[in-house]
């Protein structure tokens, strides 16, 4: 699932069944991401230490992972526990930033009025030019007020969006929002839906994604007075030609394979998603606790776990790395506070991955290209945030 280091260049699997890149791990001509001049630089991932429930450990582990594949990183965390461990690498500075918001009732407030916290400081070196994208470990409310802030919404977009890549077997399919945001109106989804196809393109591999809206039924009526309303839309946009749009689709069909790029509103996207992990969790415990109730079920299942070791990388969460920050003028990823070291390397690896591949001025690009921009830009100010 990691690099593998053969003389100067490591090869990356970026989505486990559709495509490998290839880079160098010294310097790289990065284009330009929303309106920045392109420069022959290398990549360096700005990543906050703390709001991990495994602590600022587990993630300092992640980091020597990515360090090792060749990654540069700027670590924010508490400098006495992550230097209390063995040298995370040549590749990695520690910057001191032992207060963390992330678990903060009032994310925006706290950001604002705490300009020393772990992920102001990370947010503030992506902004600064200091690095090129953003990994924070927890906190999506408290990641997503520091990016609107420092890093800003890139030209035109009116709110950044999460966009998960859900780990169906054979092709991926993403999800957003999945939190970024608990309302929207139907401009809002209307450009989640360009940011995810050209998401799905960069990241995933998919040459024409499918365009599906999460609604109670198929059916182009069906659904709230919002959903109706941006179905109309995307429905136009598609006789246009700039979408590959195929309607509504319901709950199932997120695992389901009848889209490639599947929208909703930020409420509904995560308690979609918070239901898939439980159900998953919930089906896999009752197949383990099956497998061991009976000396048949053991040999069964001794049988069978080659093959399932598999299948369980395959759907693994945090072999994706986690949720994509989406509409911001440089790239976030936020991986869940639960993940471990693997997880958390694989968010900083993606993140990396994703500055060369220009994943943000690409989403951007497709906007522009499909006049879904908006015309006046707001600033980044806290009608921007959540609870809007």
């Amino acid at each position: 699932m990691y690099a593998q280091c053969a003389g100067p260049t490591r090869v990356v699997r970026w989505w486990p069944l559709k495509r490998t890149a290839t880079i160098t791990t010294t310097t790289t001509t990065e284009r330009s991401t929303v309106g920045g001049g392109s420069a022959r630089r290398e990549v360096v991932v700005a990543v906050d230490a703390n709001g991990s429930d495994l602590g600022a450990g587990e993630v300092a582990e992640g980091v020597r992972i990515a360090a090792e594949q060749g990654v540069r990183i700027l670590l924010f965390g508490p400098a006495e526990e992550i230097e209390a461990l063995p040298p995370l690498g040549s590749g990695v500075e520690v910057i001191d930033a032992p207060v963390s918001v992330a678990k903060s009732a009032d994310p925006a407030r706290a950001v604002r009025a705490t300009p020393q916290a772990s992920i102001v400081q990370a947010a503030r070196a992506v902004g600064e030019g200091r690095a090129q994208a953003l990994v924070s470990a927890g906190g999506t409310g408290a990641a997503l007020a520091a990016c609107l802030f420092n890093v800003k919404r890139a030209r035109g977009i009116h709110r950044p969006a999460l966009a998960l890549p859900i780990p169906v077997p054979e092709r991926p399919v993403t999800l957003l929002d999945v939190g970024a945001s608990t309302q929207a109106r139907s401009e809002h989804l209307v450009q989640f839906a360009f940011m995810g196809a050209a998401f799905s393109r960069a990241v995933l591999g998919v040459e024409r994604p499918r365009v599906g809206l999460l609604s109670n039924g198929e059916e182009a009526e069906r659904g709230s007075e919002l959903v109706v309303r941006t179905g109309a839309d995307l429905s136009r946009r598609a006789r246009a030609g700039d979408l590959l749009w195929v309607g509504n689709v319901e709950g199932g069909d997120i695992v389901g394979g009848a889209a490639d790029v599947i929208v909703t509103d930020g409420f509904t996207g995560n308690v979609a998603l918070k239901l898939m992990e439980g159900v998953s969790q919930t089906m896999l415990g009752a197949v383990r606790n099956a497998a061991m109730s009976s000396l048949r079920g053991k040999l069964g299942g001794m049988l069978l776990r080659p093959s399932l070791r598999g299948f369980r990388e395959e759907i693994d969460p945090e072999g994706q790395g986690g949720a994509y920050l989406l509409g911001l003028r440089r790239l976030a990823v936020i991986p869940h506070g639960r993940f471990g070291r693997r997880g958390f390397a694989q968010a900083i690896i993606r993140a990396e991955l994703g500055v060369r591949e220009d994943v943000s001025g690409a989403t951007h690009a497709a906007l522009d290209e499909a006049g879904a921009l908006r015309k006046a830009p707001l600033s980044a100010d806290a009608a921007s945030l959540p609870g809007e």
